[in-house]
Protein backbone atom coordinates (compact mmCIF):
# COMPACT_ATOMS: atom_id res chain seq x y z
CA UNK A 1 0.00 0.00 0.00
CA UNK A 2 1.25 3.48 -0.90
CA UNK A 3 1.45 5.78 2.11
CA UNK A 4 1.56 9.54 2.55
CA UNK A 5 4.83 8.94 4.39
CA UNK A 6 6.30 7.46 1.18
CA UNK A 7 5.36 10.59 -0.77
CA UNK A 8 6.82 12.84 1.92
CA UNK A 9 10.06 10.86 1.99
CA UNK A 10 10.53 11.25 -1.73
CA UNK A 11 9.25 14.79 -2.28
CA UNK A 12 9.09 16.39 1.18
CA UNK A 13 12.62 17.76 1.18
CA UNK A 14 12.09 19.54 -2.16
CA UNK A 15 8.81 20.96 -0.88
CA UNK A 16 10.46 22.26 2.29
CA UNK A 17 13.37 23.77 0.38
CA UNK A 18 11.05 25.56 -2.03
CA UNK A 19 8.76 27.17 0.55
CA UNK A 20 11.16 27.40 3.52
CA UNK A 21 10.08 30.21 5.88
CA UNK A 22 6.49 30.19 4.60
CA UNK A 23 5.77 26.78 6.11
CA UNK A 24 3.99 26.98 9.51
CA UNK A 25 5.47 25.11 12.47
CA UNK A 26 2.43 22.85 12.76
CA UNK A 27 2.99 21.72 9.16
CA UNK A 28 6.63 20.92 9.91
CA UNK A 29 5.59 18.92 12.96
CA UNK A 30 3.00 16.99 10.97
CA UNK A 31 5.57 16.09 8.31
CA UNK A 32 8.11 15.01 10.92
CA UNK A 33 5.64 12.90 12.87
CA UNK A 34 4.22 11.18 9.78
CA UNK A 35 7.73 10.31 8.59
CA UNK A 36 8.72 8.95 12.01
CA UNK A 37 5.48 7.10 12.79
CA UNK A 38 6.08 3.41 13.59
CA UNK A 39 9.79 3.62 12.83
CA UNK A 40 12.82 3.08 15.10
CA UNK A 41 12.95 6.84 15.68
CA UNK A 42 10.03 6.63 18.11
CA UNK A 43 11.22 3.45 19.81
CA UNK A 44 9.10 0.44 20.60
CA UNK A 45 9.38 -3.19 21.69
CA UNK A 46 11.12 -6.36 20.55
CA UNK A 47 9.16 -9.63 20.68
CA UNK A 48 10.07 -13.24 19.94
CA UNK A 49 7.73 -16.08 19.03
CA UNK A 50 8.54 -19.11 21.18
CA UNK A 51 7.03 -21.45 18.61
CA UNK A 52 8.67 -20.36 15.34
CA UNK A 53 11.50 -18.40 17.02
CA UNK A 54 10.95 -15.34 14.83
CA UNK A 55 11.64 -11.87 16.20
CA UNK A 56 9.32 -8.95 15.57
CA UNK A 57 9.84 -5.21 16.14
CA UNK A 58 6.78 -3.22 17.15
CA UNK A 59 7.43 0.52 16.91
CA UNK A 60 5.39 3.28 18.54
CA UNK A 61 2.96 5.44 16.61
CA UNK A 62 3.35 9.22 16.55
CA UNK A 63 -0.22 9.95 17.79
CA UNK A 64 -0.37 13.03 15.59
CA UNK A 65 -4.00 13.68 14.64
CA UNK A 66 -2.90 14.41 11.07
CA UNK A 67 -1.20 11.04 10.63
CA UNK A 68 -3.26 8.54 8.59
CA UNK A 69 -1.86 5.62 10.63
CA UNK A 70 -3.02 7.00 13.98
CA UNK A 71 -6.20 8.08 15.73
CA UNK A 72 -8.52 5.45 14.30
CA UNK A 73 -8.55 3.45 17.53
CA UNK A 74 -9.96 6.46 19.39
CA UNK A 75 -13.01 6.71 17.16
CA UNK A 76 -15.13 4.09 18.92
CA UNK A 77 -14.32 5.47 22.38
CA UNK A 78 -15.44 8.98 21.39
CA UNK A 79 -18.56 7.66 19.67
CA UNK A 80 -19.57 5.67 22.76
CA UNK A 81 -19.33 8.79 24.94
CA UNK A 82 -21.51 10.80 22.56
CA UNK A 83 -24.19 8.12 22.47
CA UNK A 84 -24.39 8.32 26.27
CA UNK A 85 -25.28 12.02 25.96
CA UNK A 86 -28.18 11.45 23.56
CA UNK A 87 -31.83 11.90 24.47
CA UNK A 88 -34.94 10.36 22.80
CA UNK A 89 -35.90 13.21 20.48
CA UNK A 90 -35.54 14.01 16.77
CA UNK A 91 -32.08 15.34 16.00
CA UNK A 92 -31.00 17.85 13.37
CA UNK A 93 -27.74 18.42 11.52
CA UNK A 94 -27.01 22.10 10.96
CA UNK A 95 -24.11 22.99 8.66
CA UNK A 96 -22.43 26.38 8.25
CA UNK A 97 -20.04 26.99 5.36
CA UNK A 98 -17.44 29.73 5.18
CA UNK A 99 -17.89 31.70 1.92
CA UNK A 100 -15.31 31.29 -0.83
CA UNK A 101 -14.22 34.94 -0.59
CA UNK A 102 -13.10 34.43 3.02
CA UNK A 103 -11.19 31.19 2.50
CA UNK A 104 -7.83 32.73 1.56
CA UNK A 105 -8.00 34.81 4.75
CA UNK A 106 -8.99 31.75 6.76
CA UNK A 107 -6.16 29.63 5.36
CA UNK A 108 -3.55 32.19 6.43
CA UNK A 109 -5.14 32.97 9.82
CA UNK A 110 -6.60 29.65 10.85
CA UNK A 111 -6.72 29.91 14.63
CA UNK A 112 -8.43 33.31 14.66
CA UNK A 113 -10.86 32.59 11.84
CA UNK A 114 -11.78 29.07 13.01
CA UNK A 115 -12.40 30.28 16.56
CA UNK A 116 -14.55 33.11 15.22
CA UNK A 117 -16.33 30.66 12.93
CA UNK A 118 -17.22 28.38 15.84
CA UNK A 119 -18.21 31.16 18.22
CA UNK A 120 -20.45 33.09 15.83
CA UNK A 121 -22.17 30.14 14.15
CA UNK A 122 -23.04 28.64 17.54
CA UNK A 123 -24.26 32.01 18.83
CA UNK A 124 -26.45 32.52 15.75
CA UNK A 125 -28.12 29.13 16.19
CA UNK A 126 -28.59 29.64 19.91
CA UNK A 127 -30.10 33.09 19.41
CA UNK A 128 -32.65 31.91 16.87
CA UNK A 129 -33.54 28.89 19.01
CA UNK A 130 -34.47 31.17 21.91
CA UNK A 131 -37.19 32.73 19.75
CA UNK A 132 -40.55 31.35 20.99
CA UNK A 133 -41.77 31.09 17.39
CA UNK A 134 -39.33 28.22 16.88
CA UNK A 135 -38.20 26.59 20.15
CA UNK A 136 -38.06 29.26 22.85
CA UNK A 137 -35.53 27.48 25.02
CA UNK A 138 -31.87 26.63 25.60
CA UNK A 139 -30.60 24.05 23.13
CA UNK A 140 -27.59 21.71 23.16
CA UNK A 141 -25.09 21.35 20.30
CA UNK A 142 -22.06 19.31 19.26
CA UNK A 143 -19.99 21.02 16.55
CA UNK A 144 -17.17 19.55 14.46
CA UNK A 145 -14.97 21.52 12.06
CA UNK A 146 -14.09 20.00 8.70
CA UNK A 147 -11.90 21.78 6.15
CA UNK A 148 -11.64 19.46 3.14
CA UNK A 149 -13.60 18.11 0.21
CA UNK A 150 -13.05 14.64 -1.22
CA UNK A 151 -10.60 16.10 -3.73
CA UNK A 152 -8.68 17.81 -0.90
CA UNK A 153 -9.85 21.31 -1.79
CA UNK A 154 -10.00 23.84 1.06
CA UNK A 155 -13.64 24.12 2.15
CA UNK A 156 -14.09 25.07 5.84
CA UNK A 157 -17.48 24.15 7.30
CA UNK A 158 -18.90 23.18 10.67
CA UNK A 159 -21.44 20.43 11.29
CA UNK A 160 -23.61 20.72 14.39
CA UNK A 161 -25.66 17.86 15.80
CA UNK A 162 -28.61 19.41 17.64
CA UNK A 163 -31.34 17.67 19.69
CA UNK A 164 -34.73 18.90 18.51
CA UNK A 165 -35.87 21.00 21.43
CA UNK A 166 -34.72 23.10 24.33
CA UNK A 167 -35.00 23.63 28.06
CA UNK A 168 -37.22 26.45 29.23
CA UNK A 169 -35.66 29.39 31.05
CA UNK A 170 -36.90 28.19 34.44
CA UNK A 171 -35.69 24.66 33.71
CA UNK A 172 -39.12 23.14 34.36
CA UNK A 173 -40.25 22.36 30.83
CA UNK A 174 -38.89 20.66 27.72
CA UNK A 175 -39.86 22.63 24.62
CA UNK A 176 -39.85 20.31 21.57
CA UNK A 177 -39.05 21.43 18.07
CA UNK A 178 -41.32 20.54 15.20
CA UNK A 179 -40.65 17.12 13.66
CA UNK A 180 -39.06 18.40 10.44
CA UNK A 181 -38.16 21.96 11.36
CA UNK A 182 -35.68 23.48 13.79
CA UNK A 183 -35.09 27.11 12.74
CA UNK A 184 -35.41 29.06 9.43
CA UNK A 185 -32.08 28.74 7.62
CA UNK A 186 -32.36 32.04 5.73
CA UNK A 187 -32.65 34.00 8.95
CA UNK A 188 -29.93 31.81 10.48
CA UNK A 189 -27.46 32.62 7.69
CA UNK A 190 -28.15 36.36 8.00
CA UNK A 191 -27.54 36.32 11.76
CA UNK A 192 -24.41 34.21 11.34
CA UNK A 193 -23.00 36.57 8.68
CA UNK A 194 -23.61 39.64 10.85
CA UNK A 195 -22.10 38.07 13.96
CA UNK A 196 -19.04 36.82 12.07
CA UNK A 197 -18.49 40.24 10.46
CA UNK A 198 -18.73 42.11 13.77
CA UNK A 199 -16.56 39.60 15.66
CA UNK A 200 -13.79 39.56 13.06
CA UNK A 201 -13.75 43.34 12.74
CA UNK A 202 -13.39 43.66 16.51
CA UNK A 203 -10.72 40.94 16.76
CA UNK A 204 -8.48 42.14 13.90
CA UNK A 205 -9.49 45.34 12.04
CA UNK A 206 -6.53 45.09 9.63
CA UNK A 207 -7.41 41.55 8.66
CA UNK A 208 -11.06 42.56 8.31
CA UNK A 209 -10.11 45.21 5.74
CA UNK A 210 -8.58 42.54 3.49
CA UNK A 211 -11.96 40.88 2.95
CA UNK A 212 -13.86 42.02 -0.18
CA UNK A 213 -16.69 44.36 0.80
CA UNK A 214 -19.28 42.55 -1.31
CA UNK A 215 -18.75 39.42 0.80
CA UNK A 216 -21.03 40.92 3.43
CA UNK A 217 -23.86 41.41 0.93
CA UNK A 218 -23.91 37.87 -0.45
CA UNK A 219 -25.96 34.99 0.90
CA UNK A 220 -24.02 32.77 3.29
CA UNK A 221 -24.76 29.06 3.32
CA UNK A 222 -26.50 27.49 6.29
CA UNK A 223 -28.27 24.16 5.95
CA UNK A 224 -30.48 22.22 8.36
CA UNK A 225 -32.03 18.78 8.05
CA UNK A 226 -33.60 16.23 10.43
CA UNK A 227 -31.48 13.12 11.07
CA UNK A 228 -33.81 10.83 13.01
CA UNK A 229 -32.61 9.78 16.45
CA UNK A 230 -29.17 11.23 15.69
CA UNK A 231 -27.11 8.07 16.10
CA UNK A 232 -26.18 7.75 12.41
CA UNK A 233 -25.30 11.45 12.26
CA UNK A 234 -23.05 11.22 15.31
CA UNK A 235 -21.41 8.13 13.84
CA UNK A 236 -20.87 10.04 10.58
CA UNK A 237 -19.25 12.97 12.39
CA UNK A 238 -17.09 10.69 14.50
CA UNK A 239 -15.44 9.53 11.30
CA UNK A 240 -14.40 13.10 10.54
CA UNK A 241 -13.16 13.71 14.06
CA UNK A 242 -10.57 10.94 13.81
CA UNK A 243 -9.86 11.11 10.09
CA UNK A 244 -7.26 13.06 8.15
CA UNK A 245 -7.94 14.76 4.83
CA UNK A 246 -6.97 11.63 2.92
CA UNK A 247 -6.23 8.10 4.12
CA UNK A 248 -3.49 5.87 2.76
CA UNK A 249 -5.90 3.39 1.19
CA UNK A 250 -7.24 6.10 -1.17
CA UNK A 251 -3.83 6.58 -2.79
CA UNK A 252 -3.71 4.22 -5.76
CA UNK A 253 -0.48 5.21 -7.52
CA UNK A 254 2.71 7.15 -6.88
CA UNK A 255 4.99 7.24 -9.88
CA UNK A 256 7.75 9.76 -10.55
CA UNK A 257 6.32 13.18 -9.65
CA UNK A 258 2.65 12.19 -9.84
CA UNK A 259 0.19 10.99 -7.19
CA UNK A 260 -3.17 9.45 -8.10
CA UNK A 261 -5.94 8.99 -5.53
CA UNK A 262 -9.56 7.94 -5.68
CA UNK A 263 -12.66 9.64 -4.34
CA UNK A 264 -16.41 9.25 -4.58
CA UNK A 265 -18.30 11.87 -6.56
CA UNK A 266 -20.84 13.43 -4.13
CA UNK A 267 -23.50 13.77 -6.85
CA UNK A 268 -23.26 10.48 -8.72
CA UNK A 269 -21.61 8.41 -5.94
CA UNK A 270 -19.33 6.95 -8.62
CA UNK A 271 -15.67 6.19 -8.00
CA UNK A 272 -13.44 8.85 -9.55
CA UNK A 273 -9.69 9.38 -9.80
CA UNK A 274 -7.54 12.49 -9.62
CA UNK A 275 -3.85 12.80 -10.48
CA UNK A 276 -1.80 15.64 -9.02
CA UNK A 277 1.84 16.61 -9.01
CA UNK A 278 3.54 15.60 -5.76
CA UNK A 279 4.04 19.21 -4.73
CA UNK A 280 0.37 20.05 -5.22
CA UNK A 281 -0.68 16.88 -3.42
CA UNK A 282 1.48 17.78 -0.41
CA UNK A 283 0.16 21.36 -0.45
CA UNK A 284 -3.47 20.20 -0.49
CA UNK A 285 -2.80 17.73 2.31
CA UNK A 286 -0.98 20.20 4.58
CA UNK A 287 -3.56 22.99 4.26
CA UNK A 288 -5.88 20.85 6.38
CA UNK A 289 -3.40 20.52 9.25
CA UNK A 290 -4.99 22.40 12.15
CA UNK A 291 -3.15 24.81 14.46
CA UNK A 292 -1.36 23.25 17.43
CA UNK A 293 -3.84 22.03 20.08
CA UNK A 294 -6.77 23.55 18.22
CA UNK A 295 -10.04 22.00 19.45
CA UNK A 296 -12.02 20.84 16.41
CA UNK A 297 -15.02 19.49 18.35
CA UNK A 298 -16.94 21.80 20.68
CA UNK A 299 -20.02 21.53 22.88
CA UNK A 300 -22.61 24.20 23.61
CA UNK A 301 -25.75 24.72 25.69
CA UNK A 302 -26.87 21.82 27.84
CA UNK A 303 -24.28 19.60 26.13
CA UNK A 304 -21.33 21.72 27.24
CA UNK A 305 -19.29 20.00 30.00
CA UNK A 306 -20.36 22.53 32.64
CA UNK A 307 -24.08 22.08 31.90
CA UNK A 308 -24.41 18.34 31.46
CA UNK A 309 -26.09 18.01 34.83
CA UNK A 310 -29.11 19.39 32.96
CA UNK A 311 -29.32 16.17 30.94
CA UNK A 312 -30.73 14.33 33.96
CA UNK A 313 -33.42 16.99 34.32
CA UNK A 314 -34.23 16.79 30.58
CA UNK A 315 -34.49 12.99 30.70
CA UNK A 316 -36.84 13.29 33.64
CA UNK A 317 -39.01 15.78 31.75
CA UNK A 318 -39.04 13.37 28.79
CA UNK A 319 -40.03 10.46 31.02
CA UNK A 320 -36.71 8.67 30.61
CA UNK A 321 -34.86 6.93 33.41
CA UNK A 322 -32.00 9.20 34.45
CA UNK A 323 -28.40 8.12 34.25
CA UNK A 324 -25.59 8.92 36.60
CA UNK A 325 -23.16 11.53 35.40
CA UNK A 326 -19.80 10.23 34.30
CA UNK A 327 -18.18 12.53 36.83
CA UNK A 328 -20.01 10.78 39.67
CA UNK A 329 -18.69 7.35 38.77
CA UNK A 330 -15.87 5.83 40.84
CA UNK A 331 -12.34 6.39 39.62
CA UNK A 332 -11.57 2.67 39.55
CA UNK A 333 -12.21 2.41 35.83
CA UNK A 334 -9.85 5.28 35.07
CA UNK A 335 -7.26 3.76 37.36
CA UNK A 336 -7.58 0.42 35.60
CA UNK A 337 -7.12 2.11 32.23
CA UNK A 338 -3.95 3.73 33.53
CA UNK A 339 -2.62 0.40 34.69
CA UNK A 340 -3.46 -1.25 31.37
CA UNK A 341 -1.73 1.46 29.34
CA UNK A 342 1.42 1.13 31.45
CA UNK A 343 1.69 -2.58 30.67
CA UNK A 344 3.55 -3.88 27.65
CA UNK A 345 1.04 -4.74 24.88
CA UNK A 346 0.71 -8.38 23.88
CA UNK A 347 0.73 -9.08 20.13
CA UNK A 348 0.39 -12.24 18.02
CA UNK A 349 3.18 -13.57 15.82
CA UNK A 350 2.81 -12.32 12.21
CA UNK A 351 3.92 -15.76 10.99
CA UNK A 352 2.04 -18.35 13.03
CA UNK A 353 -0.38 -16.24 15.08
CA UNK A 354 0.77 -17.50 18.50
CA UNK A 355 1.30 -14.99 21.32
CA UNK A 356 4.84 -13.62 21.31
CA UNK A 357 7.11 -13.10 24.29
CA UNK A 358 8.28 -9.58 25.07
CA UNK A 359 12.09 -9.35 24.99
CA UNK A 360 13.04 -5.74 25.58
CA UNK A 361 12.09 -2.11 25.12
CA UNK A 362 13.66 -0.16 22.27
CA UNK A 363 14.62 3.39 23.22
CA UNK A 364 13.48 6.24 21.00
CA UNK A 365 16.08 8.07 18.98
CA UNK A 366 16.64 11.83 18.91
CA UNK A 367 14.05 13.47 16.69
CA UNK A 368 15.55 15.56 13.94
CA UNK A 369 13.75 18.04 11.71
CA UNK A 370 12.28 16.51 8.51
Amino acid sequence: MIEIADILRQHGRAYLNKFKERIPKNHLKAIRDILNCRTPVLGGHLYRCEKCNKEHYSYHSCKNRNCPKCQREENQAWLAKQLELMIPVTYFMVTFTLPEELRPIARGNQRLVYDTFFRTSAAALQKLSLDPRFIGGKIGMIGILQTWTRELFYHPHIHYIVPGGGLSEDGKQWLPARDNFLVPVKALSVIFRAKFRDALQKADPKLFEQIPKDSWNKDWVAHCEPVGNGEKAVEYLSEYLHRVAISNHRIVEHQDDLVTFRFKDPDTQKQCYRTLGAEEFIRRFLQHVLPHRFVKVRYYGFLSPGNRFLLQKIRTLLGVKTQKSEDTQPNTEKANVHCTVSQVPSIPCPGCGNPMKWIRRISRQSRHPP
